[in-house]
């Protein structure tokens, strides 16, 4: 059984017992995120939300929070003595989904 979630702005497959990495929660680690924004579950039986599969949830648990690796923005002007650096690390939730309810 699968579901598509939607979370952080994106939308994501996820299954029971996958690790998945989304933008940053407000939760504790060890702790249980419920996602009720379920677009679609499937499996046996298909359920197509419209937007959303009413009554279907996704159970996760909290791993850790971090940040990713940092990405360099570089700005640049060609003969206009124009140059800006700026790094940048996304912060991120670790989790591992544990039950879907269709």
């Amino acid at each position: 059984m699968y579901a598509i979630i939607e979370t952080g702005g994106k939308q994501i497959k996820v299954e029971e017992g996958q690790e998945i990495y989304v933008e940053k929660l407000n939760a504790e680690p060890e702790s249980t995120v419920t996602f009720d924004k379920v677009l679609m579950v499937g499996g046996d039986e298909v359920k197509i939300g419209t937007p959303y599969v009413d009554g279907a949830t996704v159970e996760a648990k909290v791993e850790k929070h971090g940040r990713q690796r940092k990405i360099t923005v570089f700005k640049y002007k060609p003969k206009k003595n124009y140059k800006r650096k700026q790094g940048h690390r996304q912060p991120y939730t670790k989790l591992v989904v544990q039950k879907i309810n269709a």
